[in-house]
């Protein structure tokens, strides 16, 4: 053999050991990508339900203190009646209108906060829990939290209970 093909002979083997460490790890890549317990978010879809995003809103607001309620007037009174009848649900999510897409969501939030609070550190405290609980939970961006104050509860004020026809 000549020193020429010996040399390219030489040449050729040591750029197939330099793309080769490349082309393999390319190749686990892909393989991993694909299958093999690699990225499974490309193997299936999640829905969240606006529902679902409002009930998770609806509690993280209801932690801060503050807030005495939430909702306008007509739904509390609607409220407070559907909880007293047997086998009604408490509504978590009076007060809470929810905009779900795939990646993002927007709230709607009306509140009561109680007399003597300050009613941007409440609101400003209710926007960062919502936010902190809808994002970790569910993954999705909020994009915006819109919080109304509907009422401020007067600690005179005592609690409006349906009058009842029987004693």
């Amino acid at each position: 053999m000549s020193d020429t093909s010996q040399t390219a002979q030489a040449a050729q083997a040591k750029s197939a050991q330099i793309k080769e460490p490349a082309a393999e790890a390319a190749r686990k890549s892909s393989m991993t990508r694909r299958g093999a317990g690699g990225d499974q978010a490309s193997r299936g879809r999640t829905t969240i339900a606006d529902g679902v995003v409002m009930k998770i809103a609806g509690l993280a607001a209801r932690d801060v203190d503050g807030v005495h309620d939430m909702g306008s007037a007509a739904s509390r009174t609607f409220g407070s009646v559907r909880d007293r009848v047997p086998g009604g649900r408490a509504g978590v999510t009076r007060g809470v209108k929810a905009e779900v897409g795939e990646v993002q969501t927007a709230l709607d939030l009306e509140i009561v906060v109680e007399y003597g609070v300050s009613i941007i550190d409440v609101a400003g405290d209710v926007r960062e829990n919502v936010i902190s609980a809808v994002e970790r939970m569910t993954g999705l961006e909020v994009v915006e939290v819109n919080i109304a104050v509907s009422d401020v509860k007067l600690p005179e004020e005592e609690e409006e209970e349906p009058e009842t026809r029987i004693q």
